[in-house]
Order: structure tokens, then sequence, then C-alpha cells
């Protein structure tokens, strides 16, 4: 049978319910508890003496208890209990709350292993409620797991070691010898075993290695495995390419990055056996939007309409404005579609669009409500990928026969998680800015030069400029933080009493957002006091100065994206980073931005340092919940990247019987998506 058919209160000591407990947690049966691995270790193996007890370390020592306990009450009720332990080169205090028996545990005389976080304050060593065993029993690496109310640790360690005694001696390893051999991996057992009850540190660490890259390549291999079932046949291809025609219509020529993106959009919608499913990625400024621009006008040529969906309004009437400009001279028919329009003027624009007399229609979600039809819908592109969920994509690709897709981000994204966060998508780069882009300048300062750089900003505006200042909470009494609301009011009570201040976050209704943004783009505010609600959705090139306070509570990626909101036009521009952090993490990251505007660096850079948060918000990319591995582990995730290269050309779709374990683990590890197509 099975050890995922067989129920976790199979297992001696597990009733129902503690099953229930455990079912808390994910796991149901003794299969997924082998797989339930721990969330850290104490490493009981290595000893530290009482004098190399450095402040907030976490030890093991071995000690003989020195004296009787010590208890009484604390000021608020709790018992609490003290004893000295020593070793050769010292002492060490150990205090116990609540524990009316530890005199009876812990007998004067014998020698202990304590293991926990020790504090040394001038040469006094302490260490509060420490575990221990007696100095005779094993030295081991032990497992600490995740646990519920209720269940502890111990429950956990016995059912586990139940569990490793029901594997059989010989176990269907979903990674055959040669590709272990090859790239250096252990064996399934031996990395079950000891990733559970490790020999010692280098075991574990072998052991983790296994199991982590399998993780990843499980998934790397899924993500592929759904990308090819998602290539459905083309409904909509077209016969001619317009690309050449529609950069005749720009003021300006394309740069090779873009002409490759171009390329790659026409072939697959060129291609009768695949769908355009593509994002287009690129910097802030790159280009991606005249690049959209040349396959929408493609595809209308041949005779089909495009929808063009974006997160905002004032970013929707901005594209509709240029595209008009451009296609000013040309058969093509454009028009808007937002919540604000009256009633009478959408439904005048559906109608026309349902009509076919609409070729390209541009909006927000107002394109996705039921009311919005289309004749003969050929082209989805979504702009600002990460603002728009799974579900609201699959809405607008369902109002025609099979649409191409195209996606647009200017969130730089690691080369390294390319493919897994956009599994079903195939990516373009454009990785080079066109000429004569602003350079911005960036610059950090403490809070000691605020006032100067205030009065900076106030230069720029009285020649004509507009600016930015960014603050990361939104109302006074939140933190110690700077808050937009509050600074708002200061500045212009002071700073710029006579120039006019707005103020945009998260808080207000998105009419009254949109109204304030949209004062910003036509310059009767000069100065625009916000939240990161303008990471995204608003183009003004003549705002000049973008400051951010607390830049130090801000991701690298989104610091870059806040940047990028200024050296739009023709003008010299500056972004400046306030900052009073000294901690290290935190300086390096602002260096960071300050040496480099290229966003990839950046993305890179933001993974090392603070993981793969920034990149996933939400989680509304669908992913699978990961067990042990995480997608900042750049180094084997690049392994196994290249492994699933390896198993694909060795064995096409993994047909070979030598891949149907890891078929199987597949399978199982995309069930938790809902995804029916790997099954």
């Amino acid at each position: 049978m099975s050890l995922y058919a067989m129920r976790i209160e199979e297992l001696s000591g597990i009733g129902k319910k503690r099953a229930e407990l455990f079912n808390k947690l994910g796991v149901f049966s003794v299969g997924e508890l082998l797989n339930f691995y721990p969330r850290t270790y104490e490493d009981w193996s290595e000893i530290t003496d009482i004098s190399d007890v450095e402040d907030g370390d976490t030890v093991c020592i071995r000690a003989s208890v020195h004296s009787a306990f010590q208890s009484g009450f604390t000021k608020n009720g709790k018992y609490i209990a003290k004893t000295i332990v020593t070793d050769e080169t010292g002492a060490c205090e150990l205090i116990y709350f609540n524990n009316k028996y530890i005199d009876r545990m812990l007998v004067n005389g014998n020698t202990y292993r304590f293991f926990g976080k020790a504090s040394n304050v001038f040469g006094n060593v302490s260490m509060i409620a420490p575990t221990f065993s007696p100095d005779s029993a094993t030295a081991e690496v032990r497992p600490i797991y995740n646990l519920t109310a209720g269940l502890n640790n111990n429950t956990v360690v016995n059912a586990v070691k139940q569990a490793l005694k029901l594997l059989p001696e010989t176990i269907n390893d979903p990674l055959p010898d040669t590709l272990r051999e090859k790239f250096g991996l252990c064996g399934l057992k031996f990395a079950i075993e000891n990733i559970h009850f490790p020999k010692d540190m280098e075991s574990l660490n072998t052991a983790r290695k296994r199991l982590i890259v399998e993780e990843l390549l499980v998934l790397n291999l899924g993500l592929r495995s759904l990308k090819s079932h998602k290539r459905a046949e083309n409904m909509n291809p077209i016969a001619d390419d317009y690309s050449d025609e529609f950069e005749g219509l720009l003021p300006f020529s394309f740069t090779s990055a873009q002409k490759r993106a171009v390329k790659d959009c026409i072939g697959d919608i060129k291609n009768p056996e695949i769908t355009l499913n593509r994002l287009v990625q690129g910097d802030v400024g790159s280009g991606k939007t005249a690049v959209a621009g040349s396959v929408c006008y493609t595809m209308i040529k041949n005779g089909m309409q495009v929808a063009f969906m974006v997160p905002t309004e004032i970013l929707a009437e901005q594209h509709y404005n240029s595209f008009k400009e451009i296609f000013k001279d040309t058969d093509v028919k454009i028009a808007l579609l937002t919540g604000s329009l009256k009633q009478s003027e959408k439904n005048r624009v559906r109608e026309q669009l349902k009509n076919g007399d609409i070729d390209l229609i541009i909006g927000t979600h107002a394109l996705i409500t039921d009311k919005t039809e289309f004749l003969n819908l050929g082209l989805v592109v979504t702009d600002e990928q990460h603002r728009f969920g799974v579900a609201q994509r699959a809405k607008l690709l369902s109002k025609g026969n099979s649409p191409h897709l195209l996606v647009m981000s200017a969130t730089p994204i690691p080369r390294t998680l390319g493919l897994i966060i956009f599994g079903d998508l195939d990516i373009s780069i454009i990785d080079e800015l066109p000429p004569g882009r602003q350079e911005i300048d960036t610059l950090l300062i403490g809070s000691d030069k605020r006032a100067r750089a205030l009065g900076f900003i106030k230069k720029e505006i009285t020649r004509g400029r507009q600016a930015y200042i960014v603050c990361p909470l939104v109302e006074e009494g939140e933190s110690d933080l700077a808050s937009a609301e509050e600074y708002a009011a200061e500045l212009m009570l002071n700073y710029f009493s006579d120039i006019p201040v707005g103020i945009l976050h998260g808080k207000m209704k998105a009419s009254e957002k949109e109204a304030v943004m949209r004062d910003f783009s036509e310059n009767k505010i000069k100065l625009l006091v916000a939240t990161t609600v303008i990471e995204v959705g608003i183009d003004v090139p003549n705002a000049t100065i973008m400051m951010i306070e607390n830049a130090e509570r801000f991701g690298l990626s989104q610091l870059h994206q806040l940047r990028g909101r200024v050296g739009r036009g023709s003008e010299k521009s500056w972004c400046i980073l306030v900052s009073d952090s000294t901690t290290e993490n935190s300086t390096e990251r602002l260096k960071t931005m300050c040496s480099t505007r290229d966003g990839f660096k950046i993305a890179d850079a933001d993974l090392k340092l603070r993981g793969p948060g920034d990149f996933f918000g939400s989680r509304q990319h669908g992913l699978p919940e990961l067990s042990i591995s995480s997608l900042a582990d750049t180094k084997n995730l690049s392994l196994s990247q290249r492994i699933a290269d390896y198993v694909i050309k060795d064995s096409n779709n993994l047909t070979d019987d030598r891949y149907r374990a890891l078929k199987a683990e597949i399978t199982r590890l995309f069930r938790t998506t809902g995804d029916s197509t790997l099954n």
C-alpha cells in the first residue's frame, strides 16, 4: 500500500484528535508526514564552552547543576525558578517560568546538555528555559517542526520515526541513478532519513540539496508542461506582417531589442500550430507600449479587433491619446472604455465594438464586464501584468475565439525567476533603452539634509517643473514613519504654502485618486505627496524629482519602479532617497540603487537581499506551495533548470518508464493548484 494512501491516524499514538491537529498542518497521510520537513534543527553535537558564549547566541552547553533551585514569584504572579550550572570554563544561570517540577527534573550535581538562546551581559551568562537532556544521551542534530496548538514537537518526532520504519528497503526514486550521478545528488531514502534525523550536519546538507533540487525540478517540469498544454492551435492566424509600416508612423526608430520583441510576437501569431501567449518585459522607458502598438497594428490590418487593458483610467487615457496621435493618418478606428464614462457613451462604444466598427479598444476593468462584446477579438494586451489576476485575464480572453495574448510588465524579474513566475508565457525581454532617454541621478541622504532637498524641489518647481514625494504609510499614528497626510499638511503649511500640493494614497476612493492624478498630469498640482499607488499608472514628462522618505522600507524593485516615474521628458531628473538606517542590509540595497539603473541587476540584488516576496505579492501567480525549497535560492534554481533541460532531452515529455515516478511527483505537486491538465 502506498504511504500516501495510509492515513496518519493509523500510526501508533495518533488518535482522532491528534490526527485533526496534523490535518491542520496539511498532513493527512503517512506519505505527507514524510514530506513534512523540519523548519529548523538544534545541533546538540556541537558543545560551546560557557566562557565562549556571546550575547544572543543559540548554543548547546555541557554543564553540571551547581546549586539547588531558588524559587519564588514575579510581580505579575509568575512562578520563577533559578539555578547555576557550571563547566570547566565558567558559570551560567538558568531561569525557568511556571515549571514547579524543574527542581526534580534537574538534579543537583548531575551533568546535562542545555540547548537554547543565551545572553552575556558584562560576563554574566544566562539562559531562559533551555531544553535539556542527560549528558549520557546520544548527541545529535534534532529536528524542530512547525506546530499547532495542542501538538508538541515530541509527538511529531515519534510519528515521523514510525513513518520512517514503514519505508521499504528499496524505494522508487523519482530521479534515476544516472541522473543523480551526473548531477551529484544522493538517493531518496538517504535524503528522507537525513532530512528528519541527520547523522551530522554534512548528511543534513546533502539531504537538503537533494530534496530542494528535486522540488524545484518538479516545479520546473510542471510549468513547462503547463505551457505546452496551453499552446493551443492558432484560431486567429495572420497572413501579413505590418510591423515595418507601423514603425514608419512613429517619430523615432525601434531599438534592436524592440525589433526582436515584435518579431517574436508576429512569429507566434503567424505560426498555425500555436497561439501567441507572450510576456514582453522591459525596464521603465524601454518602449514596451510601442512594441505592443506594432503587434496591435498588424492584427488590425489583418482584419481583427484588439483589446488593450490597463490598470488605471489615467493610464488608459494616456495610451488612448498616444495611439490616437500615431493612427491619425490611418484607417484604424480607436476608442476608450472606462468606468467613469457616461452610460450613454459606454453604450455607444459597446455597440460599435459588437458591430466591429472599432478596431482597437483601450480600457480598464470595464472591458471585462458581461456587457462588453466583440465581433472578432483576435488579440488581448494587458499592461502591468502583475496588477491583473489570472481570472481577470481569462475573462477578457473568453470574449473571443482563443484570441492571442500579449502581456507587458515593467517590473524587472530576475532572469532565474522568469520561467517560474511566468511559467505559462513565453518571454521577450527588451534590454536596452531608446536613445535620448534622460539619465536620472540617484542620491542617498540622511534626514538632516531633508530641508536642503525640499529647497531644491521648490527651486525646480519655480522653474516650471513638478515633483513627487513618496511616504511609506498613510495616516498619522501608524508608526514613527512619516505618513502621507501628516507630511502633506506640514509641507503645505511651511515649505510649499504658495504652491499647489496634492495627496494620493490607497485609502482614497478610486474616483478621488483619478482626479488627483489627472490634476497632476495637467500641471494643476505641482507637488504630489503619495504612497506607492503612483508606482505605476501615471506618466508625467514634466516631473523631474522623485523624493522617497524612509527609503529603506521599500524593496529595490519597488524603488526602481518609483524612480521610473521621473526622467520621462527632456529635462534632467533626480531621485532622492531619504534614510537614516545604518544596517548593513539597508545600506547595501540603497547603494545599489545609486550605482545602477539596470532594472534586472536591481532585481537580482533584491532577490538576494530580500527573497522573492517583492515579485509575488498576493500569490496571484497560482504556483503550488513549496515545502522545502525557496525561489530565492538562485543556485539550486539554476541547477534544477539544467536538470530539466537534461530530462526533456533524455525523455521527450517524460514518456520513458525511468521517469514515471517523476511524472507522478509533478501531478501531485500541481494538484494543489487545481490544474487538471497535469493529471
